[in-house]
């Protein structure tokens, strides 16, 4: 089945829904809820076992990085009030890339709270042109549309929201308009560089997928492997996940709870730049299989 396809079956299981709202709510089996923790200082983990979504308390207005899958917002909306926030507070949301795993609750949040929607200026050129290429998996019946971004993120950006300032790079590859971001936050342990990287995904870079896509020459892998090496050697002291397996996030939680008086597991300095390496040594061994070529 097509990508074109599998999108106009989703637009129309999304009508079947407006018609009979019951006839099935979609929550992607291995997404759960997580009790929201508190990673360093002023930042806080708010997503499910799946995919992630940050809190940054910035002393005006509270910023989310991503938010949350497709069926997943009330899911994020509790998580927020019981890590003591107040979600009408959300002035910012920052999405790391264009597909619907992450924008479930962007425009639940714009609609209630007037949050302000950030996106790449890649992925935002791609909801307009291609919106299909937002829908990335085959089971989400109950997303919400996409969205014009208030701000479309530009490679070398520096903005400051309240007392963060985020430096941001594009890093195409898993999408044509993932960012990488950089910032501050100070915690027990003095100021500490925070990165995240905006995804992380192989599922874009398949054979049959570039094909249909346009790309037939496969030039988004080696583009891919640039993006790894353009932020590679950027100083990273506490590694944000994408999804919660880049970064080991829960297990880094459950280390925490067994020692609390130990040292924060997420001050890591070497965690950023072994993982990149590692996604740059399994995106080499993929390319270098004949089945993928």
């Amino acid at each position: 089945m097509s990508i074109r396809q599998s999108y106009e079956e989703y637009l129309a299981r999304r009508e079947a829904l407006k018609a009979d709202p019951m006839s099935g709510i979609w929550l992607d089996q291995e997404g759960r809820y997580v009790h929201p923790f508190q990673i360093y200082g002023n930042v806080w983990y708010v997503g499910d076992s799946w995919v992630c979504v940050h809190l940054i308390d910035t002393g005006s207005g509270l910023l989310l990085i991503d938010s949350g899958n497709c069926g997943a917002s009330a899911m994020l909306v509790n998580a927020i009030w019981e890590a003591g926030f107040k979600p009408s507070d959300v002035k910012w949301i920052i999405h790391s890339h264009g597909h619907l795993d992450h924008i479930g609750a962007a425009n639940f949040f714009r609609r209630m709270f007037g949050s302000k929607l950030y996106l790449g200026k890649p992925d935002a050129r791609m909801y307009r042109e291609r919106p299909e290429l937002s829908f990335i998996q085959d089971t989400h019946n109950d997303c919400d549309e996409l969205f014009v971004p208030d701000y479309e993120i530009k490679d070398g950006d520096v903005l400051t929201f309240g007392n963060t300032t985020m430096t941001f790079y594009m890093v195409p590859g898993h999408t044509e308009g993932c960012a990488a971001i950089f910032f501050d936050a100070e915690g027990p342990q003095g100021v500490k560089r925070c990165g995240y990287y905006g995804g992380f995904g192989f599922n874009t870079l398949q054979k049959d997928y570039l094909i249909e896509t346009g790309d037939p020459e496969f030039k988004t892998r080696r583009t891919y492997l640039d993006s790894l090496a353009k932020v590679r050697e950027q100083r990273v002291e506490v590694f944000l996940g994408n999804h919660c397996v880049n970064n080991d996030t829960l297990g880094r939680l459950r280390r925490r709870q067994a020692d609390p008086d130990g040292p924060n597991p997420f001050v890591d300095g070497e965690a950023w730049g072994a993982y990149l390496d590692r996604k740059r040594d399994e995106l080499l061994a993929f390319m270098a299989d004949p089945g993928n070529n």
